[in-house]
């Protein structure tokens, strides 16, 4: 059951992860994620469990060892099950050069995201993203 309301909502707080991943800002995650125990969010078979895990740990650390980081977020697709739970897709492009290494990075892949409604917001309850080297089709 798809909602105008629910679309807007969604397409926004997944803009505001993606500017908080660029940014090394954890404000989004803090504000859109729901802090739970035994949350745990997947990226390229690591993962991080709980949201200070992956806010500390991974979100704003990763501004400094990626200054130029550039993400992109594109082709969207949002899915209801009932009133209360809607996953969305997306395909990610991650774009930059690691400061110790000096490697510069770009990846291609896919983001899922679980989205639970509470007290009538929507609230991210997981994470998966996958990523392999851009291969631009031929």
């Amino acid at each position: 059951m798809a909602s105008d309301s629910g679309d807007a909502a969604i397409t926004s707080i997944i803009s505001e992860i993606e500017y908080g991943w660029e940014n090394g800002d954890g404000t989004p995650f803090r504000e859109h994620f729901l802090d739970f125990e035994g949350a745990r969010y997947i990226e390229s078979g690591g993962q991080n469990e709980g949201l200070d895990d992956l806010v500390l740990n991974h979100v704003e650390p990763e501004k400094g060892a990626i200054p130029d980081l550039q993400l992109d977020f594109s082709d969207l697709e949002i899915h209801y099950e009932g009133e209360d739970f809607a996953w969305a897709v997306v395909d990610t492009r991650i774009k930059g050069t690691i400061v110790k290494s000096g490697r510069v990075l770009d990846k291609a892949g896919r983001q899922t995201f679980l989205f639970r409604r509470v007290e009538g917001a929507w609230k991210v309850v997981h994470t998966h993203s996958s990523s392999r080297d851009y291969n631009p089709k031929k």
